[in-house]
């Protein structure tokens, strides 16, 4: 009995220091870290992590050099083979507690809480998918490492490595869309494509990249609706990402309206209502016809906003604006169907006026800044070079399409 006394003495005293030691050292941390967020970070994350296992392991000591007269009894093997897991468990833990405030100190460099924020949602993207994968790596190994302290895995461990190739390949057949959905996830997250928060149009729904996994991609539709994908999807289909360089937008509202619309008026409003608006960001506000068939005409009302929520309230303002001031307004230019009744030799007086002969050349025609979407502007010249081609001239004059 004095032997059994003795263990457990050595055991609570061993504990006891173990705390001891990883209270000291949490508390040094914090003050060395007061200029250091690293640190601070290592101290929160690893606290807990470090107790356990240091204490685990000091304990392990003390039971292993006061237990010889217990040498070969079954108690002791088995208190040393839990004590050994519990070490196991205890790094594992220490391990990814450490690589998980290295991260988040990476983290706190980049904010996401800024306009142009792209960079940091690009590094928190990978950040995010690599510490999925760090954990499970850690999990992984820790599990393999505390079965290998039994003695029946370590014998059987030949016959498994002598059947790895066939099982290799069944494994790999029956979990080939998993792999397929993991190696996508890596590539999504280094490959920049799609970040976290980007604005997206997936699947014919407009919504943001809320959650990004290694399986599986979260987007979060304009309505607080869940679209749960495959991380498949975003490598083998094509979609929308809207804040792919920056998060501001171009968006349109389109009007079909009489021929005596008086264009110039509209554009004239529709400025007027953009400067009169905080959701516009001041870069594009143009107003165009870009159709006259059908005894219609179609105009097309182009403005810009700071990011796509932004740009949805602005189009729908203008549609709203828009639709009330050609009703209130001008409501000749209200859509119409003419029918004529008779034929080309009626007495109509309209029918016998015939268009005034030119002359000379027609008069050069400059449209105003808005009523141009690639020119007449430094966002609109900027857009103009964009879109042309290596070989042609860059000219915001000249006509497209």
């Amino acid at each position: 009995m004095p032997e059994y006394a003795e263990t457990i003495a050595a055991a609570l005293g061993a504990a006891a220091i173990a705390l001891l030691v990883a209270e000291v050292l949490y508390r040094l941390l914090h003050w060395l870290g007061r200029r250091s967020l690293l640190l601070v970070e290592l101290s929160e994350h690893g606290h807990r992590p470090f107790q356990l296992a240091g204490t685990v392991f000091a304990v392990q000591i003390a039971i292993r050099g006061n237990t010889d007269y217990a040498v070969g009894d079954t108690w002791r093997e088995v208190l040393l083979h839990l004590l050994v897991l519990g070490i196991i468990a205890g790094a594992a833990w220490l391990v990814g507690a450490v690589l998980l405030a290295a991260e988040d100190t990476a983290l706190a460099r980049f904010r996401t809480d800024v306009p142009d924020n792209r960079q940091a949602r690009r590094i928190k993207t990978q950040v995010v998918m690599l510490r999925r994968v760090t954990i499970a790596v850690i999990v992984v190994l820790s599990v393999g490492a505390a079965m290998m302290t039994f003695p029946s895995v370590r014998g059987v461990g030949a016959s498994v490595l002598a059947s790895a190739g066939v099982i290799g390949v069944v494994a790999a057949l029956a979990a080939q869309t998993v792999l397929g959905n993991v190696f996508a996830g890596i590539q999504l997250a280094f490959s920049d494509a799609v970040r976290l928060d980007d604005v997206v149009v997936v699947e014919g729904e407009w919504g943001r990249i809320e959650e990004l996994t290694l399986s599986y991609v979260v987007v979060q539709i304009w309505d607080d609706r869940r679209l749960i994908l495959p991380t498949s999807y975003f490598t083998s289909k094509p979609f929308q990402n809207w804040t792919r360089t920056r998060a501001a937008v171009l968006g349109t509202a389109e009007f079909d309206v009489d021929w005596s619309v008086p264009v110039q008026q509209m554009r004239e409003e529709l400025r007027r209502l953009a400067e009169g608006t905080e959701l516009w960001d001041g870069r594009v506000c143009v107003l165009q016809v870009t159709e006259a068939t059908g005894g219609l005409v179609r105009v097309r009302a182009l403005v810009s906003a700071a990011d796509a929520p932004s740009l949805w309230d602005l189009r729908c303002l203008v549609r709203e604006h828009l639709v009330g001031w050609i009703r209130d307004q001008r409501p000749i230019a209200l859509p119409r169907t003419r029918a004529e009744v008779g034929d080309a030799n009626g007495g109509f007086d309209w029918q016998g006026v015939r268009p005034p002969v030119r002359t000379g050349p027609a008069p050069a025609a400059e449209a105003p800044d808005d009523a141009r979407v690639f020119g007449g502007s430094d966002d609109g010249d900027a857009r103009s070079s964009t879109f042309v081609g290596p070989d042609e001239p860059v000219d915001a004059n000249t006509p497209r399409g």
